[in-house]
């Protein structure tokens, strides 16, 4: 191995969703002398998201990927004879897990072999786990006592990882970059000639607020012409549970459409490609975000990524204060927000977008000097790679 490689497998358990894209800009744009390896128990959408050393237990061997499962599922071993094998296999000196809870399920697998542990916390992971299931309270500490660096999205999402016990000389705060070299920063302008075309786009639940976004825009439709694109659905992949949760939180969105006589002015896309996403963004004038935190505690933890890419090609947002959208998204300078669930804000903050066309530029090119200084996934990508290298050198 070069002296100067630095071998790290990423662990994910399903590469990758549609809705995930920041996972893959965050392998994607490591320098090249990171050598990543990507141990996942299945895969899906390689044709968007493939990548070098994407090792699948499933792909492998449906046979192995059942017995392994079956064996932890019963207890029988805790950590993963896969993972570890492709660990000793490529020599790998790092680990890093995504999302809390799979990092604690890594633990086992770092006990085993001497490998450093680094964690990303997204945000489900943060608030709702531990509060619906408070025996992951007691294995956080397990994880903050044995990880060697805690990463997340912002200083909300710090502190909330602070508050769950980790050492906050362990936590780091790491953006997730967008891809600023591809994406095109063309500033939207309108005029009240026209139709205002809004776009939202997220998963159907709860956190994502839609609803809200929906009654917002219901009472100024008939103050100016309205058409509103919706990208995204319920869920079919997630847990039982969950999905019903999307399927309720659907029927929430489809009343307040039929509540305000917005279908003939509403598109329902459903879940589209990334490109889709941005083919949509650039036809729209504004977008709208108006995350909350659910009943069951899941937030964003840090910020929809999505507010992040709008941003960079020059789209108006309107948000709100939630978790760390106001580090994203600075109200007033660079975009909007209203507190969580004010519907009255959130029309508020569209008039004003509707009443001050010649304002747009102006917070719209902050708005990108923003994202270029702070969530670029390039210098992201070499940040991320200074903390693989500084714990490997230690």
């Amino acid at each position: 191995m070069s002296k100067d490689k630095i071998t790290v497998i990423q662990s994910f358990p399903n590469w990758l969703p549609t809705t995930q894209t920041w996972m893959y800009n965050q392998v994607y744009y490591l320098p090249k002398e990171i050598e990543n390896h990507i141990v996942c128990d299945r895969t899906q959408n390689l044709d968007q998201f493939n990548l070098p050393n994407i090792h699948s237990l499933l792909d492998k061997s449906l046979w192995q990927f059942l017995w392994e499962k079956g064996r932890r599922k019963l207890k029988l071993i805790k950590h993963s004879p896969y993972l570890l094998k492709q660990a000793q296999k490529y020599q790998i000196q790092i680990l890093h897990s995504h999302f809390g809870h799979i990092a604690w399920f890594d633990l086992p697998n770092t006990d085993r072999i001497k490998l450093k542990h680094v964690v990303t916390f997204y945000g489900y992971d943060v608030n709702s786990i531990p509060k619906n299931d408070p025996i992951w309270v007691k294995r956080y500490q397990q994880l903050f006592e044995k990880a060697d660096r805690i990463l997340c999205e912002g200083s909300h999402m710090a502190k909330c990882i602070e508050n769950l016990g980790c050492p906050p000389e362990k936590i780091k705060v790491h953006h997730l970059g967008v891809k600023l070299n591809k994406i095109k920063y063309q500033p939207r302008v309108w005029n009240r000639r026209e139709t205002l075309k809004v776009l939202i786009a997220a998963s159907f639940v709860e956190k994502k607020g839609i609803p809200y976004a929906i009654e917002a825009l219901g009472r100024l439709q008939h103050e100016i012409p309205l058409e509103i694109t919706i990208i995204g659905d319920a869920s079919k992949s997630q847990p039982k549970s969950r999905q019903l949760k999307s399927k309720s939180e659907k029927e929430k969105i489809l009343a307040a459409i039929d509540k305000h006589n917005l279908g003939s002015k509403v598109n329902l896309l459903g879940y589209q490609p990334y490109e889709v996403f941005f083919e949509q963004a650039y036809k729209h004038h504004l977008f709208i975000s108006p995350s909350i935190t659910a009943e069951d505690g899941d937030t964003e933890g840090g910020a929809p990524v999505s507010i992040t890419e709008m941003a960079a090609t020059g789209m108006p947002i309107v948000s709100t204060t939630h978790c760390d959208i106001p580090e994203v998204i600075k109200h007033g300078i660079t975009g909007l927000l209203a507190p969580e669930k004010d519907i009255e804000g959130l029309a508020k903050n569209i008039q004003w977008f509707v009443n001050n066309p010649d304002k747009w530029q102006e917070m719209l090119d902050a708005g990108r000097k923003h994202i270029e200084r702070e969530y670029d996934s390039i210098e992201q990508g070499k940040k991320l790679a200074k903390i693989y290298r500084d714990l490997a050198q230690s």
